[in-house]
């Protein structure tokens, strides 16, 4: 869903409060006419009322002649009270209708005689009320004007600061030397903004940079005693009289070696862009890099009465990295091994990509793999012990290349771990 502009908001709040306004002045003024109107009535239905009675009482052959708009109906005189207002107590009413006409009465009782006096107002209330719709329609006009007004100022006051938020939208992450452009009509607030903004990306700049020079320092310059040190084991290992201790140590020195070089690439994947990582990936074979991977680590089950058995293998291929995606599962391997006494592991591949390697271990409790799960989340603790990248690093890799890592077990049933690759 787009989120509404800041023009857009400003312009709602405005138009709902000169709505408001101009909503709460119409009825102020429907208030107060109403008012000053009865005011009006009562003043002089009550000065002819006072007339009537002087005259009456000072000459009692005194009869009142109605007007077109003005009618007594009182003892004595014609026509007779209308029912309608036959039943009205003293005092002024107003907006009776008699014969379809609007009336403002005024109701006088001078002991046992009742008097009304009846002024037709219906013409005036007419005018009024298409006085009152042209008032209500040239407010809205009014309002709908202010909005239009409105709607151009904030235009030309929020242009530099939509300018920036366009700005800053088309920065790139992987784009050095980006800064953002002033307007010359921008206010102090967004100059101070920018101003900010351009010190962290020269900030950001020289950061990259330097993670740069180090990715490719610690490319060469640690791959590359490594590999001497790899390489020296295994010219040694050729040597045919080597005794037996020796041998072992050698074979130590080389397995460290490989699993240095193996943490070493997953720290430079690590450091990379994902986008850049999948442009430059292999089509590795996973049918094919499986049964690679176990005979590699065949030797960890010397001593234990452990198999590793390889289900059928269907054709599946994923690009990644290959010593990641071999680290990857060769860790998953080396803690089903490590974990486990006698009994089979059990290694299968589903089509999707899905790698599953079942071992009969010590298993683990429910608090146990949620510390796992926990300690993925936050970048903290080793997970299981021993040789390899550790929990934590592979949950780390898996959320930085879209993979996806499950663990099931139970105590004394084995473990579970389950290893998805992005296709």
């Amino acid at each position: 869903m787009k989120r509404p502009s800041l023009r857009t908001r400003i312009l709602y709040w405005l138009g709902g409060y000169a709505l408001l306004l101009s909503g709460a002045v119409f009825l102020h003024g429907l208030l107060v006419n109403e008012y000053a109107e009865r005011l009006v009535w009562k003043s002089l239905l009550r000065s002819e009322m006072d007339h009537v009675l002087e005259r009456s009482a000072e000459d009692p052959s005194y009869r009142w002649n109605d007007t077109d708009n003005l009618k007594l109906y009182g003892p004595g005189e014609e026509p007779a009270i209308p029912a309608e207002l036959a039943a009205l107590p003293p005092g002024l009413v107003d907006e009776i209708v008699v014969q379809g006409r609007e009336q403002v009465v005024l109701v006088r009782q001078v002991g046992d005689k009742r008097y009304v006096l009846s002024l037709d107002i219906t013409e005036m209330e007419q005018e009024e009320r298409r006085l009152s719709a042209f008032i209500l329609a040239s407010t809205l006009l009014l309002v709908i004007a202010m909005g239009a007004v409105a709607a151009w100022g904030l235009g030309r006051a929020l242009k530099p600061l939509s300018a920036m938020a366009t700005d800053i939208a088309r920065l790139k992450p992987d784009r050095g030397q980006q800064r953002i452009a002033i307007e010359e009509k921008a206010g102090s607030e967004l100059t101070v903004i920018a101003g900010a903004l351009n010190d962290y990306l020269a900030r950001h700049d020289r950061f990259v940079e330097r993670e740069r020079i180090f990715i490719d320092s610690a490319s060469h310059e640690l791959r590359t005693p490594i590999a001497v040190i790899a390489g020296a084991a295994e010219l040694a290992l050729e040597q045919p009289d080597l005794t037996a201790s020796t041998r072992g140590q050698i074979q130590r020195v080389h397995r460290t070696a490989r699993d240095v070089e193996q943490l070493i690439s997953l720290l430079l994947v690590l450091a990379r862009d994902p986008a850049r990582l999948s442009r430059n990936a292999d089509d590795v074979a996973l049918d094919e890099l499986l049964p690679e991977i176990i005979e590699d680590h065949r030797y960890l089950t010397k001593g234990k009465q452990l198999t590793l058995v390889a289900d059928a293998l269907p054709p599946c291929v994923v690009a990644a990295p290959l010593a990641i995606v071999q680290a990857a599962i060769g860790n998953l391997l080396r803690n089903a091994i490590e974990n486990s006494d006698q009994g089979e592991i059990r290694i299968s591949l589903s089509a999707d990509a899905t790698v599953t390697i079942t071992d009969p271990g010590h298993g683990m409790t429910p608090d146990e793999i949620s510390r796992i799960y926990a300690q993925i989340a936050r970048g903290g603790g080793r997970g299981r012990e021993g040789g390899g990248i550790g929990m934590e690093l592979l949950g780390r890799l898996c959320e930085h290349l879209g993979w996806q890592l499950h663990i099931r077990s139970a105590p004394g049933s084995g473990t579970i771990s389950t290893l998805k690759f992005a296709t």
